[in-house]
C-alpha cells in the first residue's frame, strides 16, 4: 500500500472522527440554547401573567369593589384579567397559550383538561414543588409548558369560594352556586399554565447546525486537498525520484544525475546522505578496478 494511500486512509477516519464528534456537540449545543429560548419566552409569558395579575389585584380590584354589590365584574377577578391580556396576545400569536387550570372554577373556561389536571395532582401531591415544565404535542405542533401551582394564600378569596352563602350575589347570578366552591386556605386549587411553541427556534437551530456542517465539511475538503498536495509536492515526488536514482545506481549506473539538495529538512538530508554514499561506492569500485 503507497504512503498516499496510507496517509489518506488515516486523515480521512481522523476527519471523520473530528466531524461526527463536531456534529454531535453542536446540534446538542443548538437544541439546547433553542429549548432553553422557547423556555425564557414561556417565563416572560409567566412574569407578564403576574403582572396583570397582580396590577388587577392592587389597582382595579379596590375601584370596583363597592360595584360587586350591585353587578359583579369578572374585571376585577385576577385570573380573568390575566387570561383577557394573554387572549389580547394571542390575536397576534395564535399559537402561544395561557390557562388558569383549575379543578373547580368558577369560570367554566378555567377547567382543566386531562393533562392539567395531572399537573395540578402534581402540585397538590409534592410538597413544596414550585415549577413544573414539558414537553407535549398539539395540533399545532410540539409545544413546551411551563406550570406554576395556583395557592389560596389570601383569606379574602374564600369570601367568593367557601361556600355559596358567602358569595356576592352578583356572582351568584353570573355563574350560579354549583362552581367554584369549597376552596380551602393554603390548598392548591389550580395552575397557571403557559405553553409555547417549539417549531419556530427549533427549525432555525437545525437550520444553522446545517450551515455549520456545510462550512465545517468544506473546511474539512480544503484541508484534505490542501494536505495531499503538500505531501505530494514536499514528500512523495522527492522521495519518488531518489528512490529511481537509487534503483538506476544499484543497477550499476554511477553517472546518473545528482539529486538537488534544497533547504535543510528530512527529505533533503536524506538525499545529502545518498549522494555522500554514492560517492563513496564509486571510490571504492574504482579502488577495485585499479
Amino acid at each position: 500500500m503507497k504512503l498516499i494511500v496510507k496517509f489518506n486512509l488515516v486523515l480521512s477516519l481522523v476527519f471523520l472522527v473530528g466531524l461526527g464528534g463536531a456534529a454531535y456537540v453542536s446540534h446538542e449545543v443548538l437544541q439546547r440554547n433553542a429549548r432553553d429560548e422557547i423556555l425564557q419566552n414561556a417565563r416572560i409569558m409567566m412574569q407578564g401573567s403576574l403582572a396583570a395579575r397582580g396590577y388587577t389585584i392592587s389597582q382595579i380590584t379596590p375601584l370596583l369593589q363597592n360595584q360587586l354589590n350591585y353587578e359583579f365584574l369578572p374585571q376585577t377577578v385576577a385570573a380573568y384579567a390575566a387570561t383577557e391580556y394573554f387572549n389580547e396576545l394571542r390575536k397576534q400569536y395564535p399559537d402561544y397559550t395561557y390557562k388558569e387550570a383549575t379543578l373547580n372554577p368558577t369560570n367554566p373556561r378555567d377547567r382543566a383538561t386531562d393533562w392539567e389536571a395531572d399537573i395540578v395532582n402534581s402540585f397538590r401531591n409534592t410538597q413544596g414543588q414550585t415549577e413544573i415544565m414539558g414537553e407535549r404535542d398539539t395540533p399545532a405542533g410540539r409545544t413546551l409548558y411551563l406550570a406554576r401551582p395556583i395557592k389560596i394564600t389570601d383569606p379574602g378569596c374564600l369570601r367568593c369560594h367557601s361556600v355559596p352563602d358567602a358569595a356576592p350575589a352578583s356572582m351568584l347570578a353570573r355563574y350560579g352556586s354549583a362552581n367554584g366552591f369549597g376552596w380551602q386556605l393554603n390548598e392548591i386549587v389550580g395552575a397557571q399554565v403557559v405553553s409555547v411553541p417549539m417549531e419556530v427556534p427549533i427549525q432555525r437551530a437545525d437550520a444553522t447546525f446545517r450551515v455549520f456542517m456545510v462550512l465545517l465539511v468544506a473546511l474539512v475538503g480544503f484541508i484534505f486537498v490542501l494536505l495531499n498536495i503538500l505531501l505530494i509536492t514536499l514528500v512523495i515526488r522527492p522521495v519518488n525520484r531518489l528512490a529511481r536514482i537509487a534503483d538506476r545506481v544499484s543497477l550499476g549506473e554511477m553517472n546518473v544525475e545528482e539529486f538537488p539538495v534544497k533547504g535543510r529538512d528530512e527529505i533533503s538530508t536524506l538525499a545529502e546522505s545518498f549522494g555522500r554514499m554514492r560517492k563513496s561506492l564509486v571510490h571504492a569500485l574504482k579502488m577495485l578496478e585499479s
